[in-house]
C-alpha cells in the first residue's frame, strides 16, 4: 500500500513532468537552447542529489523511525529540526556558491559550449536554478518526516507544482510573443517559484508532526551525529551518481551540437519507470525494513526480496517495449513544433541503450535501501563508484565512433555513453546483490518469477507488432497508442495467468471478478 501511494504520487508528478516536457520539446527541440538547458538542469541537481532526497531519507529517516518506535517523541522532534536547520544553512551557502560560480562551473562542466553561444546562456541559467535546488533540498526535509509517518502521496505528489509552474512561464511568456533565450530563462524563473509551491505544498500536511521540532544548527542533540554519520557515505554515494551524470553532460558537450538535448529527452523517459517502480518502492520500503531490522534479518530479506519482484514485474515489460517500441514511445514529444522526427530517432536510438540497464538501476534502489535498513551506508558508496569507473570508460569508447552516424543533422554518440550507463547499472547491481548476500543469509531473487516475466513480456511485445505492420501511416501519438495500449494489456493479462502478479494488482483483479 505504501509503494503505490508514492507510486501514485509519482506517477501525478511525471505526467506534469511529460507535460513540460512536451511544451519543452515543442518550442526548443534539440537545438542549443535546448542543450543549454539540459546542462543547467543538471549541474544545480548536484546540490538536489547530495543533500536531498535519496541521501536524507537513507541517513535519516532510519534513526527518526528508530526514535519514534521507542516512544522518544521529544528526541525525535529535536533531531529533525536539528537536521532542518544544518540542512538549510549548508544548502544556502552551496545554492549561493554555485551561482557566484556560474562561470567557472560552465567552463568545467560543459567545455564543449565555449564559443558558440551556449555557455552564457548557460550561465544565466545556473544563476537562477542554483537557489531553486536549495529550496528542493529543504523540501526534501519535509518529504523524510512525512515518509518516516507513512505520509507518502503528499511528499510525492507535491513536484508536480515544480512541472506545473515551468509549463505556466512557458505557455504565458510565449503567447505574449516571447522567444528564444527570453523564453527559456522564464521558464527558468517557473522553476525557481515551482520549488517554493513544492515547499509551501506540503507544510500543511507537516504540522501535525512539528510539536517537538525547534530548528537547530547543534550536533550535540540525540541522534544527529548518526544521522550525519551515516549522511557521510550516502552522500559519497549519491555523489558518484552526480558525478557520473556530470561527467556525461562534460562528454555529451565533446559531441555534435543536440547530443546533450537528446540525452535528456532520453533520460526523461529512462528515468520514469526507475521513479515510479525502483525508487517508489524502494521510498517505501526503506521504513519498513528499518522497522523490521529489530526483529532480525530474516524479516529485512524476506521484505528486500517482495520488493525486487515488485520492481522487476514491471521493469522487464518496460524494458522490452524501449527496446522494440522506441519510436513510438518518442512520439509523445512530436506535436509540431521544434521537435522532429529525426530527433525522434536518435533519441530513441539513445533510449534504447538506456533500456539496455533499467533492470538493474532499478533492482539496485531495492537493494541500496536494505543496506541503508541495515545500518551499512558505506558499501553502496564503493560500490557506486565502481559503477562510475566503468561507465566512463565503456562511453568514452563508445561515444566518438558513434557521433560519426547521424541522424540528420545530430550524431549518436549519446547512445555510447548510454551504453556505458548500462554496463555500470549492471555491474552496480552485480556487486550490491554479493555483498548483500552475505548480510541477508539465503536472499533470492525468485529466478523462475523473473523467467515467467520475460515470457510475459515476450508473448505482449509480439502483440505489439501487429498494429506496427498493418496500421497504415497515421499520426505519430495515434499510432503509438495503438501499439503500447495492447503491449501493456497483454502483459498484465499473461502475467495474471502465470501467477507472478503482484498482491496489490492480484486483489484489484479479484474485486474486479467480484462486480
Amino acid at each position: 500500500m505504501a509503494a503505490s501511494s508514492v507510486a501514485a504520487g509519482i506517477l501525478v508528478s511525471r505526467i506534469f513532468g511529460f507535460a513540460r516536457e512536451i511544451v519543452f520539446a515543442h518550442h526548443f527541440g534539440t537545438g542549443a537552447l535546448a542543450d543549454a538547458w539540459r546542462a543547467a538542469l543538471r549541474i544545480p541537481n548536484v546540490l538536489q542529489n547530495l543533500l536531498g532526497e535519496g541521501t536524507l531519507s537513507a541517513s535519516f529517516i532510519p534513526v527518526y523511525v528508530r526514535l519514534l518506535e521507542e516512544g522518544r517523541e521529544e528526541e525525535a522532534g529535536r533531531a529533525a529540526g536539528a537536521v532542518l536547520g544544518l540542512l538549510a544553512t549548508v544548502a544556502g551557502v552551496l545554492a549561493a556558491l554555485g551561482a557566484w560560480a556560474a562561470p567557472w562551473l560552465t567552463a568545467l562542466i560543459a567545455p564543449g559550449f565555449a564559443g558558440d553561444g551556449r555557455a552564457d546562456i548557460l550561465v544565466s541559467l545556473l544563476r537562477l536554478l542554483f537557489p531553486t535546488a536549495g529550496v528542493l533540498v529543504v523540501s526534501a526535509w519535509a518529504l523524510g518526516i512525512l515518509n518516516s509517518h507513512r505520509r507518502f502521496f503528499v511528499s510525492y505528489v507535491a513536484p508536480a507544482l515544480w512541472n506545473l509552474a515551468m509549463i505556466v512561464a512557458v505557455v504565458a511568456a510565449a503567447g505574449r510573443g516571447v522567444f528564444g533565450a527570453d523564453l527559456i530563462f522564464a521558464m527558468a524563473w517557473g522553476a525557481l517559484a515551482g520549488g517554493v509551491l513544492q515547499l509551501l505544498f506540503q507544510l500543511p500536511f507537516l504540522f501535525r508532526f512539528l510539536k517537538h521540532v525547534a530548528p537547530s544548527i547543534s550536533t550535540r542533540v540525540t541522534g544527529v551525529r548518526e544521522i550525519v554519520t551515516n549522511f557521510v557515505p550516502v552522500m559519497a554515494a549519491r555523489g558518484a551518481v552526480n558525478l557520473s551524470a556530470l561527467v556525461d553532460t562534460n562528454l555529451a558537450s565533446r559531441l555534435l551540437p543536440g547530443a546533450v538535448g537528446v540525452l535528456g529527452y532520453a533520460q526523461m523517459l529512462y528515468l520514469l519507470p526507475v521513479s515510479l517502480f525502483g525508487m517508489s518502492v524502494a521510498a517505501a520500503e526503506l521504513p519498513e525494513m528499518s522497522r523490521d531490522r529489530a526483529a532480525g534479518v530474516k524479516a529485512v530479506r524476506e521484505r528486500a526480496e517482495r520488493a525486487v519482484g515488485t520492481v522487476l514485474f514491471w521493469l522487464i515489460p518496460i524494458t522490452a517495449g524501449y527496446l522494440v517500441f522506441r519510436d513510438e514511445v518518442m512520439a509523445i514529444f512530436r506535436t509540431g513544433g521544434a521537435f522532429a522526427e529525426a530527433d525522434a530517432i536518435a533519441a530513441g536510438v539513445v533510449l534504447a541503450a538506456y533500456a539496455l540497464g533499467l533492470p538493474a538501476s532499478g533492482t539496485s534502489r531495492v537493494l541500496s535501501s536494505a543496506f541503508y535498513a541495515l545500518g551499512n551506508t558505506r558499501t553502496p558508496a564503493r560500490i557506486a563508484y565502481a559503477r562510475i569507473v566503468v561507465s566512463a570508460v565503456v562511453g568514452v569508447a563508445l561515444m566518438f565512433p558513434l557521433d560519426r552516424l547521424t541522424v540528420g543533422e545530430l550524431g549518436l554518440g549519446a547512445a555510447g555513453l548510454a551504453v556505458g550507463a548500462s554496463a555500470g547499472a549492471w555491474l552496480e547491481f552485480s556487486l550490491l546483490r554479493r555483498s548483500l548476500a552475505g548480510q541477508l543469509s539465503g536472499m533470492s531473487l525468485g529466478g523462475s518469477r523473473i523467467a515467467r516475466c520475460l515470457l510475459a513480456a515476450l508473448v505482449a511485445t509480439a502483440v505489439g507488432l501487429v498494429p506496427r505492420l498493418l496500421l497504415p501511416s497515421v499520426q505519430p501519438a495515434l499510432a503509438a497508442a495503438a501499439t503500447i495500449l495492447p503491449v501493456a494489456i497483454t502483459y498484465l493479462w499473461v502475467a495474471h495467468a502465470l501467477g507472478v502478479s503482484p498482491a496489490r494488482l492480484q486483489q484489484l483483479y479479484q474485486r474486479g471478478r467480484r462486480r
